[in-house]
């Protein structure tokens, strides 16, 4: 680990700490929704679950003696496990200026640079098909970026040059309390239409077996209403089974400023494996003022890397959220 990185980062968060603020408004918005969702496939027929989901964010900022703004971010989720005996969920403080960037400090929810990307081109459409029952068989879960966990930093710079920034990301643990990871990255949106991300992270633990690194590209193109989009992710740790790449598509067409339609298209190869996961699907959306309908047909083909034909499942969601 890059003992300069980590000076610095630490150094950054100490001196923006002990600075007074003035007060500011506190805002609360969130969202609700309600799913309706099944699998079907030669082994499996979950029949339809029905399910709700809800979460209230309350924000608070306020503006520090040199011009700095602090904002203060409390999530509180019905779906969410937090491995804490507090009441929220996602907690950070963020500080923040345009000379100096944004610097976000995540008591929990926090990201690494590579997890920042967020979902693959085509939205992790393979988590549908995570620790499902098949015959004797359970599906494995998907590949994932790791995320920072608790009590992390995260920084992104102002722009360096037109449309170009960086981002560090900082997740200091103690011994067998965890991986400590670092991360580094960078996006670029200088060209109408184009936006570019890539981001690596450093995964360090008592083990070298267990130690390794997340990488994330991610390129996305907008010419009038459509949208390609195309994203390749590598997760390198020897003792991971789910160690491997998964690259995935997408192409959106924007029918009006309500409706939406997309394609999209992910393969899973793990290192130890010779047959790959296949995933694709298709999915509408129509948002009216705060609300969004949405419903999405998926088909998943060898599921655990396996050539069965019972390992391959159709999968279909209709769902309507709201914001507030």
């Amino acid at each position: 680990m890059n003992n300069f990185k980590k000076i610095g980062l630490t150094a950054l968060a100490a001196s923006l700490v002990s600075v007074s603020a003035h007060a500011g408004a506190l805002t609360a918005a969130g969202s609700a929704s309600m799913n309706a969702e099944g699998h079907t496939g030669e082994q499996l027929d979950n029949g339809t679950t029905f399910s709700m989901a809800n979460s209230v964010t309350l924000s608070g900022s306020g503006e520090l003696d040199n011009g700095m703004t602090v904002s203060v971010s409390f999530e509180m989720d019905d779906g969410a496990s937090n491995n804490t005996s507090s009441a929220f969920d996602n907690h950070s403080v963020t500080v923040s200026s345009e000379s100096m960037g944004t610097l976000v400090l995540a008591g929990h929810g926090g990201s690494t640079a590579a997890s920042k990307i967020d979902t693959t081109a085509a939205g992790d459409m393979w988590d549908n098909f995570d620790e499902m029952t098949i015959g004797a068989t359970t599906t494995q879960n998907a590949a994932k970026t790791s995320g920072a966990g608790n009590n992390s930093f995260f920084y992104a710079s102002p722009d360096l040059m037109d449309g170009l920034n960086v981002t560090l990301s900082y997740n200091p643990q103690k011994a067998n309390a965890g991986p400590s990871e670092i991360g580094y990255g960078f996006n670029y949106t200088g060209v109408e239409g184009l936006s570019v991300s890539y981001a690596e992270t450093d995964i360090e633990t008592t083990s070298a077996s267990t130690s390794g690194d997340n990488s994330v590209l991610k390129l996305s193109y907008a010419y009038g209403p459509v949208t390609l989009t195309y994203s390749d992710m590598e997760t390198n740790i020897p003792t991971n089974n789910l160690a491997g790449d998964t690259d995935s598509y997408a192409l959106s067409y924007t029918v009006s400023d309500e409706l939406s339609v997309t394609y999209g298209s992910e393969t899973h190869a793990q290192d130890a494996q010779s047959t790959d996961v296949e995933v694709d699907g298709i999915s509408v959306a129509y948002t009216t003022g705060g609300m969004t309908i949405s419903a999405k047909m998926q088909s998943a083909e060898n599921l655990n890397h396996s050539t069965n034909t019972h390992m391959d499942v159709d999968y279909w969601k209709l769902g309507a959220s709201f914001a507030f």
